[in-house]
């Protein structure tokens, strides 16, 4: 355990916060690490939303999809009808408003727990028949149902999955091999989580997300594009004052301190900070997430120059 982060140790283990690895890159450098045990691979949950933000971008600019693309111009399902004549179908949902989380549902689709006892396979089609609560585009609701519809769409588009399509594109560039990521009972990468990673390489892909796409000299990802995923996009006010309630981009959470954030469930972190040049990358299996952003303000902050 290095002295840099001896605070942080100290903090975490005082709360009993159960922080499996924590890595900080600065200027592109490793500037301190702690593992409790090795650093090997972990699921990432919903950090993988934000891979999958980087395979929109990329299809984009391979002119295979636009953000104004409906999930009606990909999956002609007969649909419920809404609930008000004033509610449009689910098929006017765009890849836009799934990429911010406002897709009109105000009880999440595909949640963990449905998609373990979901009946139907077709888990698009499940996501289509259900009625709408407000119009999509006007408010933030979280969803993993949301990501795995972008996952779906993407997939109709490129004639691949979303996993096959970055591997080429963004995994064996930055040096991932070997890739596991969970599917759909059809087969259609989950999107929303099941991505499996070690810390080193969550850093890795903070270091290039905070570099704008570029990597080895090489712009893998529109640097426009992930200026546009990494900024507010939508209000998140209503989740209170701390890192939840700082706004959302395109599956990337804002954070305080000028900082944004990939972000998987028990404490998966991948925060990148642009005014310290700084990457910390952190693997938990823990509820009290804030608790840990908390101890990386308080403790890791600091030591960055």
């Amino acid at each position: 355990m290095s002295e840099q982060l001896n605070g942080f140790i100290d903090t975490i283990t005082t709360q009993q916060l159960q922080v499996h690895s924590v890595r900080i890159l600065q200027h592109g450098r490793l500037l301190d690490e702690w593992h409790q045990n090795t650093d090997y691979r972990r699921v990432q949950h919903s950090v993988s939303k934000s891979f999958t933000c980087m395979a929109v971008g990329l299809a984009v600019q391979e002119g295979l999809i636009h953000l104004d693309a409906r999930l009606g111009d990909y999956f002609p399902y007969d649909q419920l009808q809404s609930s008000s004549s004033q509610l449009p179908s689910p098929r006017e949902i765009t890849l836009r408003d799934l990429l911010r989380m406002s897709s009109g549902h105000d009880s999440p689709p595909l949640w963990a727990d449905e998609r373990a006892s979901l009946q139907e396979k077709d888990w698009a089609k499940h996501y289509m028949s259900l009625s709408l609560d407000r119009m999509p585009g006007t408010h933030f609701t979280y969803s993993s149902g949301d990501t795995f519809m972008i996952s779906a769409m993407l997939q109709a588009a490129i004639g691949q999955t979303v996993k096959d399509y970055l591997i080429p594109r963004l995994f064996e560039p930055l040096g991932m091999h070997e890739i596991e990521w969970e599917t759909s009972p059809l087969g259609v990468t989950l999107g929303c989580a099941g991505l499996w990673l070690t810390n080193e390489e969550l850093s890795r892909f903070g270091q290039f997300i905070l570099q704008e796409g570029l990597w080895n000299h090489q712009q893998l990802v529109p640097a426009e594009w992930i200026r546009a995923a990494t900024r507010k996009q939508i209000d998140t006010s209503g989740n209170g004052n701390g890192d939840w309630g700082q706004g959302y981009g395109y599956q990337f959470w804002m954070c305080t301190h000028g900082a944004y954030r990939a972000d998987g469930a028990y404490g998966q972190f991948c925060i990148m900070l642009p005014s310290k040049h700084a990457v910390i990358s952190i693997n938990s299996q823990e509820e009290n997430m804030q608790g840990i952003l908390d101890a990386v303000w308080a403790q890791i902050l600091p030591i960055l120059n």
